[in-house]
């Protein structure tokens, strides 16, 4: 019979490349005195049991991460690769991928441990090889994985092959449920982690209450933004879960040491979060024993703290600091060479790297009686009654519906601000909602872009509210001059409802965030799985046109048109035009799932135009007429934008005059006007017949877009009627410090240069339609203030 005795022996001699530090047994032996005085794990074979297997999964694990990287197949018999064995093209982040493989298996050992399934978030998503040899092993794959990657050797082998095989199908798409990064196929996945420090800004807002986080982040992130030292500032035991931090410290980027290590390494890395009020731990980050102690302590603090009467914020949370080397179980660890390729050559070419490989197989065999021992060991989830990791709640969102109260609508021919109408509309969403977590990220001027009534209502979180200013311990508005740390509160909160307001011109910022959740959501569609969590808008106000006042760096339609490159259906651009459309258009997003929309909205006093009925079918179609009938007209002016449509309607007014029959159409969403790319962005747009209805083909029309004119023009192509029939006008990178009829001006976006515009395209006598002052001001010399009115 195997006593305790002899299993802990058998776990203390360690396996491979994996030993046991005198601090991790010590820390362990304690663990585990506490979980089985609780009643956690049953006994001490039990938990030895496990932690024996955790050993032998880890080394399975990182012999089939550095197979994926060099090798066809796998043999699980230990016998070793012959040349034909090996890929001519070896590819793979091997490095990080072998840390990784400890610490994803101490994640899954601290819960098998205190039969409780964590959260996870990878920050470093190019070391999925990790996750995927694990879940393969395990048997946890995802939908389109299973039946494909087991742990069986036909499985691990197909694994490893398909690993970089670049396969495509006849659509253009990935043939295998398999990438470089993580993805909706990586089971349990919730980001793709292609952009360093993006997990690192979210992490701390994913976990609702009830629920636990693993994030494992990345030193090399640690250098990329400001933000992640924050956490301490945002987290509340009230309406937060836990989140634990692994920073997995192996002291390399691609080319040269982290700067954590030149500065000093683990110990400076400590006293630097201690600063920023996290309470460190350092542990062997080479053992998943160490690591799964730090997780399941760091837990028990933050629910020691939550639950002390007396506690104060910020509050100290955990950071574990998991300290190991690049590569680690594999030659050329600790070499910039670890990151992709460690062996420094070619298996497949060289017969001393084939010599290497193998050997270095070979230190980390497990007999397939051990290995599958091992597997049962950690199949704990029936016995423990819990979901498996894949099924961690923050990988399957789905929030109730959020009830969308019927807006005030504005009287047609009043004036007002577009932010002041979403304002008043938000406010009654927010009260509307009281059980969806709300979370507004603002980089600053929330109330100066006239949302000052969610601020009170809301108000900033900060540690020590200031008396006289909107702010509370438990305020749902995260603030900060920093742009992507705030749009990650929003897009972290995936549980709750969200809100990002910003600058136009600074959104940009947080573009690379914005485009990997749009992806990461679109491939969710595109696996089958579409994400469920409630549509985030961010609204950019402040904007290039009413920014005139500033120089030019605060003049930028880039976020819009970047944005309307991605997939329309996944990545909504809407430009209201009055407060009724704003808050239409705000509506409408609200009602989704799984998508991201900007709104770009002005703030200044503007005409509402559109009534509620016109402005909820202006939504529906993504365009609609507001002045005049195109099957009467003899040119369309098309407006995008709230400025754009002042200026479509002094021409209108002025070609009238003309005894010219001019239609005004505005565009709301030009993403529903283009030509589909695909079989899901051909659901989302519009239907032919009423894109022709809209835009009557061969109709003279001139658009004034908010955007630049050479994005607009390929979005619109559907409309397009070729460079004589159809001119486009736009922001044409000029600014400076103008008001707003010189911004207009300056890039030829006023109403005369629309008239101009239009004679062109009708084939009229520019003569006819301009004084020969204005026409002056349009050919550059005259005067502008010519132009001021029709």
């Amino acid at each position: 019979m195997t006593t305790a005795s002899t299993i802990r022996q058998r776990w203390l001699v360690g396996h491979g490349p994996i030993v046991h530090d005198d601090e991790t047994v010590e820390r362990i032996e304690i663990l585990l005195t506490r979980l089985i005085a609780e009643g956690r794990v049953a006994d001490e074979t039990t938990a030895y049991t496990l932690l024996a297997a955790a050993d032998r999964l880890s080394c399975v694990a990182m012999n089939v991460v550095a197979h994926m990287t060099y090798a066809r197949r796998i043999d699980l018999s230990g016998t070793a690769l012959s040349v034909e064995d090996f890929k001519p093209t070896p590819e793979g982040h091997t490095g990080g991928s072998l840390n990784m493989v400890q610490a994803f298996v101490g994640y899954l050992l601290a819960n098998a441990l205190t039969g409780s399934t964590r959260g996870w978030i990878m920050g470093q998503g190019h070391c999925v090889a990790a996750i995927e040899a694990v879940n393969a092993l395990t048997g946890d794959v995802s939908p389109a994985q299973r039946g494909r990657y087991d742990r069986s050797e036909q499985g691990l082998s197909r694994l490893c092959a398909d690993f970089y095989s670049y396969a495509i199908d006849a659509q253009g798409r990935p043939a295998v449920p398999l990438g470089s990064h993580a993805g909706p196929n990586t089971a349990g996945a919730v980001s793709e982690g292609g952009y360093l420090g993006f997990a690192e800004l979210q992490y701390i807002h994913m976990p609702l209450p009830g629920e636990s986080l693993v994030a494992f982040l990345s030193d090399g992130a640690f250098e990329e933004q400001r933000g992640p030292d924050w956490a301490p500032r945002w987290w509340r035991a009230q309406d937060s879960g836990f989140a634990v931090p692994v920073m997995i410290l192996n002291g390399r980027r691609i080319e040269q040491r982290t700067q954590i290590m030149q500065e000093g390494g683990a110990q400076w890395l400590a006293d630097d979060v201690r600063h920023n009020g996290f309470d460190p731990v350092i542990v062997d980050g080479r053992d998943p024993a160490a690591i799964a102690w730090a997780i399941v302590e760091a837990e028990g603090a933050l629910r020691a703290f939550a639950a002390d009467p007396d506690r104060r914020y910020p509050a100290p949370l955990p950071y574990v600091i998991a300290e190991t080397e690049k590569g680690f179980g594999f030659p050329g660890a600790g070499s910039n060479a670890a990151h992709n390729l460690p062996l420094g050559g070619n298996p497949h070419t060289d017969a001393a790297m084939r010599g290497r490989f193998n050997e270095s197989a070979a230190a980390l065999f497990v007999a397939p009686v051990e290995l599958d021992a091992a597997l049962t060991a950690f199949a704990t989830h029936a016995a423990q009654q819990r979901p498996l990791e894949s099924a961690h709640p923050m990988a399957h969102r789905h929030p109730a519906v959020p009830r969308l109260p019927e807006p005030c609508w504005e009287i047609s021919g009043s004036e007002g601000s577009a932010m002041t109408a979403l304002d008043q509309w938000f406010i009654e969403f927010a009260k509307a909602n009281p059980e969806l977590r709300m979370r507004i990220g603002n980089p600053d001027e929330l109330a100066s872009n006239k949302m000052g009534g969610t601020l009170a209502l809301l108000k900033h979180r900060v540690n020590e509210p200031e008396p006289g200013v909107p702010e509370d311990l438990h305020g749902a508005v995260i603030t900060a001059l920093n742009e992507e740390a705030v749009a990650a509160a929003a897009l972290g909160n995936k549980g709750g409802l969200n809100l990002i307001v910003s600058y136009e011109a600074f959104a940009v910022k947080m573009l690379g965030l914005m485009r990997q959740e749009i992806i990461f959501a679109r491939h969710q569609r595109q696996a089958g799985q579409p994400a469920g969590w409630l549509s985030v808008p961010l609204i950019v106000t402040s904007h290039t046109w009413e920014n005139a006042k500033n120089e030019q760096s605060h003049q930028d339609p880039t976020i819009g048109e970047a944005l309307l490159g991605e997939m329309s259906d996944t990545s909504r651009v809407l430009f209201p035009v009055d407060g009724n459309t704003a808050v239409a258009a705000l509506r409408d997003v609200y009602a989704g799932r799984g998508q991201l929309a900007c709104l770009i909205v002005s703030k200044r006093d503007v005409e509402n135009r559109f009534d509620a009925e016109s402005a909820q079918r202006l939504v529906r179609d993504g365009a609609a007429h507001l002045i005049g009938d195109p099957a009467e007209a003899e040119v369309q002016l098309i407006a995008l934008g709230a400025y754009q449509l002042d200026e479509a309607i002094k021409a209108q007014q002025h070609l009238a005059k003309m005894g010219k029959r001019a239609c005004v159409t505005v565009i709301l969403e030009p993403g529903r006007l283009r030509i589909p790319r695909d079989a899901m962005e051909a659901e989302f747009v519009d239907d032919d017949a009423t894109v022709s209805t809209l835009f009557p083909q061969g109709l003279p029309r001139v658009i004034l877009t908010h955007t630049r004119p050479e994005p607009m023009l390929g979005i619109l192509r559907h409309i397009d009627n070729g460079p004589t029939k159809t001119h486009a006008l736009g922001y044409i990178s000029r600014g400076g410090t103008f008001d707003v009829p010189g911004m207009l001006f300056a890039n030829r976006c006023t109403w005369a240069h629309t008239v101009d515009a239009v004679a062109t395209v009708a084939g009229w006598n520019r003569e006819a339609l301009l004084a020969h002052a204005q026409r002056a001001a349009l050919d550059g010399t005259g005067d502008p203030n010519d132009l001021l009115s029709p």
